[in-house]
């Protein structure tokens, strides 16, 4: 396993952000991370690399543990956290000249590679660029440092459609470049939807659902359906976050259309109109997670 957590909890003040938080990701695997605001997507980015020490527990990364991390363990990791980019005040070739000095298998056509797109002159300072251009100066240091662990913190933060397109498609060729693993997180889920791998949902406090995408895309589905009362329903096991919509009612559930019908009406009412929906990567984790 390239990284590993075990039993993490950690509060910010009295207010719990994990409690017993468990995952592993594989070797060339894509795993997305996703969560809404304050579910500590950064906060286990920060505990991965050492900067964050939890209440307890222990995330390892090439075996070695979170605050112990070798040089040389630190050396194949690539982070890109929010902001993009410090030393604003290099130009394009300084700023490559300064981050070759710490990686020995520094591979500057990687990064040029990816300037020549940018349409900015080697001379340009960084600090002169728009958020999407300074975010593809530090994903082209990333890629020259060649690591074998990508850890990525809200990729796609300020980006236009156009770049957050071209920001996915290195990623992806980076990916499968030599048994490379991303482990990143993003607001933007439709990039996630063409990236990942395997997708982990936090929820205040814990992991909601750690699967595969293909697996959430292929099962996970929204039914609609009209019933007679407002009355809320039941709480039931294989049915998700089940309530009005509109002149509607919804809910959202992994198991098929007989399942879910038989679970509506063991609550006791008449269902009509009932039907379900394939959905997004974006939808289900509304699903999941719910709207507010």
């Amino acid at each position: 396993m390239i990284i590993q957590c075990e039993n993490i909890t950690h509060y910010y003040g009295k207010r719990l952000i994990y409690r017993d938080l468990n995952f592993e990701v594989r070797k060339g695997k894509i795993l997305g991370l996703l969560g809404k605001n304050g579910t500590g997507k950064t906060t286990i980015i920060n505990i991965l690399n050492g900067y964050l020490q939890p209440q307890s527990g222990v995330c390892r990364v090439f075996g070695e543990e979170m605050d112990k991390l070798s040089p040389a363990t630190k050396g194949r990791i690539g982070l890109l956290l929010e902001g993009h980019i410090q030393h604003s005040y290099f130009n394009v070739r300084q700023i490559e000249r300064y981050y070759s000095r710490f990686f020995p298998n520094w591979k500057k056509e990687a990064y040029y590679r990816l300037i020549e797109k940018l349409r900015v002159t080697p001379t340009q300072k960084i600090s002169t660029m728009s958020c999407g251009q300074r975010s593809q100066v530090a994903l082209g240091l990333l890629f020259a440092q060649d690591p074998d662990l990508l850890i990525l913190d809200d990729f796609s933060m300020g980006l236009d459609p156009g770049y957050r397109r071209l920001f996915v498609e290195y990623l992806k060729e980076f990916a499968a470049s030599g048994e490379k693993t991303i482990f990143l997180t993003s607001h933007i889920i439709q990039d996630m939807e063409l990236l990942i791998d395997d997708c982990m949902i936090l929820d205040y406090g814990k992991i909601l659902l750690h699967e595969s995408t293909n697996y959430i895309l292929k099962n996970f589905r929204r039914f609609t359906f009209s019933t007679t009362t407002d009355k809320p329903f039941a709480e039931n096991k294989i049915l998700w976050n089940t309530g009005k919509a509109g002149m509607h009612w919804e809910t959202y559930s992994f198991a098929d259309a007989d399942k879910v019908k038989d679970a509506l009406l063991s609550d006791g009412r008449e269902i009509i109109d009932f039907w379900e929906e394939k959905l997004s990567l974006e939808d289900a984790f509304i699903g999941l997670t719910g709207k507010y």
